[in-house]
Formats: structure tokens, sequence, C-alpha cells
């Protein structure tokens, strides 16, 4: 049975997952206190940060794979 999900589809779901956390933790403002939900800034921005490097790390694999079929 094959895993569902290729390599490239993985790695879109990286970069839009990181794109998402990166602009909600760029636009999250300290001083917006109407709502109840508390969000750490810093613990989303390091996240996204996380997912961003997995991305480009994925990008990596895939660039590398190209360059040993040539």
């Amino acid at each position: 049975m094959q895993f569902p999900l290729l390599f490239n589809d993985v790695s879109l779901l990286l970069a839009v997952i990181a794109t998402i956390l990166l602009t909600t933790s760029e636009l999250i403002s300290p001083r917006y206190l109407k709502t109840d939900l508390l969000i750490e800034k810093g613990r989303l921005r390091i996240i996204a940060l996380i997912v961003g490097v997995l991305f480009l790390s994925t990008v990596t694999i895939r660039i590398y794979q190209i360059f040993i079929t040539i």
C-alpha cells in the first residue's frame, strides 16, 4: 500500500502552512485584546520558521534528486 501523499504534495502543504503561520504571526497585534484567545506571538513565529525550514529542506532534497538523475 502506497502513502497517499507524494513528496511534492508534502512540500506544497508545508509551503502553504508556513505562509499562513508567518502571515498570522505578523498580523497579530499585542494591543488587540478583544478576544479571550491568547496566542503567544513568539511561539507562533518560531513554529512558522520551523515549518519554513522544513519546506526549504524538501526543496533542497528535490533539487538534489533532480541533479542525481541528470
